[in-house]
């Protein structure tokens, strides 16, 4: 089981929260005049995606909401990373060449191995370069453990903040992520150790991941990632009739209500991709109690309809570009006004 090696005392985890400005889960709603800005693995399309300094960077333009992704080594230490294998179009190894191609497994690779690599810089000519093309390009950026992460919102000016931590993970493959009760309970152990479960969302599209969350830590909040079936699409839709990511869940059962299936699941927060989102499930949302986070808004276009919508936290790639969209309507992306001249 996880240890409360850092968390300390009751005594002291209240008076620890005292001090900190954290917000409440309340807090992560929108309100009169505010939504919240995540920023999307720190600020993909400005800094290197899931880095410590591309956090530090969001963290220090005044987003206090950072979404991030998680895998497991082979020793089971949770590390900040998206894909399932390092990706040739964002790796160099430690001489400074380009992986040929996919390259290791992070379950099959120890945190030291993973270290060796470079991760601060996009290769020029590849597709993934060419949709951020104003991501600035890094040398010597490692792939952080979770734990460093931790450290960073444990900083004093930092204590503010919010983690929003995905936990990677897909059903048909399940060679590429540890049994799921091992997995979530390595993550859990590091939240705790550090003290942060009152400043943690943890979400995925695979909701045997939140599920076991619930069993293990019904306290933290739990989000549902989800992606509507559509023509062409990109990536995995997670959200049809006897879907695997569904873990034994039934629209039909709940009139093909997915927010009301999210809370009847257990969810506290709701994170659908932003187009599949409209007025009236958005109503049926918040009718259920449930915070709307919505992934991943970049266009000028789709802030606007989200602003329009007033989602409780938009979840971006340019947090300084939600920032400007928010400013421009005459509000702000922090509960306390005060914090920023509109």
């Amino acid at each position: 089981m996880f240890s409360m090696r850092r968390a300390g005392s009751g005594s002291e985890r209240r008076a620890l929260r005292l001090m900190r400005r954290a917000l409440s889960f309340e807090g992560l709603r929108s309100g009169p005049g505010h939504i919240h800005i995540h920023g999307h693995r720190g600020a993909r399309g400005i800094l290197p995606e899931n880095t410590i300094d591309g956090f530090r960077f969001t963290l220090d333009i005044g987003i206090r909401i950072i979404e991030l992704d998680l895998l497991a080594t082979s020793d089971g230490t949770p590390v900040v990373t998206h894909n399932p294998h390092l990706m040739p179009y964002s790796t160099r190894s430690e001489n400074g060449n380009w992986l040929d191609g996919v390259g290791p497994r992070i379950v099959d690779s120890t945190p030291h191995a993973l270290s060796k690599f470079d991760v601060g810089g996009l290769r020029p000519g590849t597709d993934y370069a060419r949709r951020y093309p104003e991501q600035a390009f890094m040398s010597g950026i490692a792939i952080p453990n979770f734990d460093a992460v931790c450290d960073l919102i444990n900083e004093p000016e930092n204590r503010d903040a919010w983690l929003n931590v995905e936990i990677k993970s897909d059903p048909r493959h399940p060679e590429n992520t540890p049994p799921v009760r091992d997995y979530v309970e390595s993550v859990l152990a590091v939240i705790f150790d550090n003290g942060i479960d009152d400043r943690i969302i943890l979400q995925s599209f695979d909701w045997r991941i939140l599920h076991e969350c619930a069993r293990k830590a019904p306290d933290i909040p739990r989000s549902y990632l989800t992606y509507a079936p559509k023509p062409d699409a990109p990536m995995a839709d997670n959200i049809y009739e006897e879907s695997p990511w569904m873990d034994g869940l039934s629209l039909a059962a709940h009139d093909n209500n997915l927010p009301a299936l999210i809370a009847a699941g257990g969810g506290q927060v709701w994170s659908p991709y932003h187009e599949d989102l409209n007025a009236e499930d958005l109503a049926s949302a918040r009718a259920k109690n449930l915070v709307v986070n919505v992934w991943t808004v970049n266009e000028p276009r789709d802030i606007d309809r989200m602003i329009d919508l007033n989602v409780d936290g938009i979840i971006t790639d340019y947090p300084g570009r939600v920032q400007r969209q928010l400013l421009a309507r005459g509000l702000t992306w922090q509960p306390d006004e005060s914090l920023v001249s509109v």
